[in-house]
Parts: structure tokens; sequence; C-alpha cells
């Protein structure tokens, strides 16, 4: 049985079901840190870049802390000590290590922390075996939390190795298996939607994070999407026209951080006698124009569509019309971890591929309500100074994504896989 044959039943809550699920998802992770090298494991590029070996302690950590410490009987923690190290930002359950310093850890080691995941999955598999309580409601609510945390951080995972590697001299190679070259893209065209009030957020009986709810009403004007995302041939042509030197193109914000970071270009590009070579998990190749261009901020997605005389879609208008077809795309699921061309017609790339900049800022919805108790810290706490991103990315599970799910960064992170569609008022 495998992850998408599972989902379908996954909300009845049968233990059995959820188990499997559970196993499946913990052994993905294992399994996209199958071709890392031990020295990989420890690697921390930049502040927001976390070592994978701490990816792997901190989902353990999650069930650990909020499953099996609280509900399972006799339970005994692998370590004392590491729920300090491995909390990420939950105050509420004690201090936490400083998260610039994760890649100075050379300890616990490699072997250990997947001792630590063997032990923490045991227990799990048993609770998920012998639970007969009257808790079984909360346990397995917080067991599909901390199942969709862990993909989460299966994508976080391939967005670190990646700078990672990037920053490497070496230019070494997570997979070797070359993104395919995209076909020519058909002509930017448009498609047309009639405002009005509409109803935005989850709505439905499976699982949703409580940033998506609850579902309300609010108006939007007519307003028409571009049918696909920008290439980078499109984005060479912003290059060209000297956009990183031209300060009324840029928030202000945006044109400082152009100044003080010294950006000609998206992240993963650089310029090479005279050629532009773009760094992928699959090393380092030539930029292929015909693929949507990767790596943006918000302030480049933002300029750029300033610079087309356009703009960014608010995160409502692009749920309105993504609501409207099936979940279809290029997803973690392929393996290649790389954005592709459009070879469809209509609106495409809505989902995979990237995610895409929205103008939204990331806020809490009318009548939002956290979670109860410490699981409360999860989203609410990061409402300000981010913006929502719609839509998943090459490096997303395809069984995580939904039209409703809202992704958040600062503006300035261009590590994220993101990239930019257009829109404009009818």
């Amino acid at each position: 049985m495998n992850i998408h044959s599972l989902k379908n039943n996954f909300d009845k809550f049968d233990p059995h079901l959820l188990g499997e699920r559970l196993r499946l998802v913990r052994a993905r992770t294992e399994a996209l840190c199958a071709p890392l090298e031990k020295e990989d494991y420890c690697t921390q590029g930049m502040l927001d870049v976390s070592p994978p070996k701490w990816h792997l302690a901190h989902t353990t950590w999650f069930f650990e802390t909020f499953v099996l410490l609280p509900f399972a009987q006799n339970y005994q923690v692998f370590h004392d000590a590491y729920g300090y190290l491995f909390n990420s930002y939950y105050e509420t359950v004690g201090t936490f290590f400083p998260r610039s310093q994760r890649g100075l850890l050379s300890r616990p080691t490699v072997a250990e922390v997947y001792n630590y995941r063997c032990h923490v999955n045991a227990a799990l598999d048993q609770i998920l075996e012998n639970f007969t309580g009257q808790n079984w409601q909360e346990i397995a609510e917080r067991i599909r939390l901390g199942i969709e945390h862990e993909i989460q951080h299966q994508e976080l995972l391939l967005m670190d190795v990646k700078y990672n590697f990037f920053i490497n001299p070496l230019k070494p190679a997570y997979h070797r298996q070359p993104p395919i070259r995209c076909p020519e893209p058909p002509p930017l065209a448009w498609m047309e939607y009639e405002g009005g009030v509409v109803e935005i957020g989850y709505e439905g009986q499976g699982f949703s994070f409580d940033n998506e709810r609850p579902r309300h009403k609010t108006f939007l004007r007519d307003f028409r999407l571009s049918t696909r995302l920008i290439t980078n041939g499109e984005y060479l042509s912003f290059i060209a026209d000297k956009s990183y030197q031209r300060a009324e193109l840029w928030l202000s914000d945006g044109w400082r951080t152009v100044n003080e970071q010294g950006w000609q270009a998206p992240l993963y590009w650089i310029k090479e006698e005279g050629n532009w070579l773009l760094t992928g998990l699959a090393g380092q190749h030539l930029i292929d124009l015909n693929e949507p261009v990767a790596h943006l901020s918000y302030y480049e997605a933002d300029a750029f569509a300033r610079w087309s005389g356009k703009r960014l879609p608010t995160e409502y208008e692009w749920e309105y019309a993504a609501a409207q077809l099936p979940i279809k795309g290029n997803f973690l699921d392929s393996g290649r971890f790389h954005p592709e061309g459009t070879r469809g017609s209509g609106l495409t790339q809505l989902y995979g591929d990237l995610w895409e900049w929205t103008q939204s800022p990331y806020q809490p919805y009318p009548g939002f309500r956290s979670l109860p108790g410490t699981l409360g810290e999860y989203n609410g706490k990061f409402m300000c100074n981010q913006m929502v991103l719609r839509g998943g990315s090459c490096a997303t599970a395809e069984d995580h994504i939904r039209a409703s799910y809202r992704n958040f960064f600062p503006p300035g992170s261009r590590w994220v896989f993101s990239g930019l569609r257009l829109a404009e008022d009818l």
C-alpha cells in the first residue's frame, strides 16, 4: 500500500491506516537522506538552513513531545538533552539550542539520530496498536499533524541541501537525474474571472492547518491571471533591461536588500564566459530558457510584475482560480525536484513546479483561532512580516497540497522553490 492509496481513508482515524501512513512518510524522509554522505548531514550554509541531521531529529522530537510524552504509558525519552537540542521554536515547552549554531553540533552522531528515530517509531507503533482509550481522537489528530509537519520538513530538507551544495565550490550533485529539457512555452495568455463575494479557506472533513480556517467570505474585483509561470527567458529580459539597477521598480525594502546583498539575478544563477549557469540538485547546467524561473524573493517577483506593467495575484484570487481545478502537476513524487515547463493549455502550473508568490501578507483569517495549548505556536505566532505563497512545488508531496494551503516566508527569502505568475485588474 502506498501513500496515495491511503489518502482517501486517512481521515477516518483508523489506527491501522494512520499507522501505515505514518510509517510511509517517516520512511520517505530517510529515503530523501539516502544520497547524502555522512559529512553532508551536519552542514548549515546559512542561518535559514538547517542540517539534514537536525531535520531528522526535529521531526522525531515533534512526535515524542506532542504524542508520546503526554499519551504513551511508561514512555522513556531517548535522551534528556534532545528536548533542548531539537526543539525548533516552541517557547511553551522549554528553551532551545540557537538556530544559528545547529551546524556546529557534531554530536549526536548520525547513527545516534537514526537510533532516536527507531526508538520513537517503535513507541508510536505501540500506541497505535494498543490504544483504546478516550483520548484516541486527540492522539490521532496530533499524529496526523506530525505527519504533515514531517512532510513540510521533507521539502525544507531538499531546499537546505540544495543551498548547502550550491555554496560548495565543488558544486556536488544530490542526484544524477538531469532536468528534462522544457518545450517552448505557449505565448503568455490570460484567464479572466468575474469578481464578487466568494468563499475562501478550507472546507471539508480532511486535514487542514489552522491558518487555512475558518472558511469565510471575501470580495474580489474582476481580474485575470496569466495562464502559466514566468520563464527564465522572460526573466532574462528583465535582467537585460538593467532592472536590478532601477530603483523605481522596487519596493523600498527590496531595493535596500538588492544593494546590501548585491543581487543581480535569481539565486543559483551564475554567469561564466557570457553564459548563465544554474545549479540544481542534479548539479550545474546551462539555463533552460523555457523553464519556469525559480528561487525568486518576493521583492524580485514584485519588481518583475511592476516592470511588466502587471501585478502579483492576491492569495484570494489564486485560491478562487485554483479551487476550480484538479490537483495535478510536477511534485516531489516525480523524484526530479526541479521545475518543468508547461505542456498544457488553459490555466497551467497552478499546482506543483514552484510556489507562487502572492501580494498578500500572511495574516489571520477573520475568526481565526490557533490550536489550543503549545501547538498553537505552530502557525499563528508567525503572522507578521511574512508573505503568502500558494500552490506547492517540485519538492512538495502531491498528497500534502490543497487549494486552501497557505505557505509563508519573509519577503527576502530566495532558497524557497518559488516563482511567479502575473495578474491584473479588468
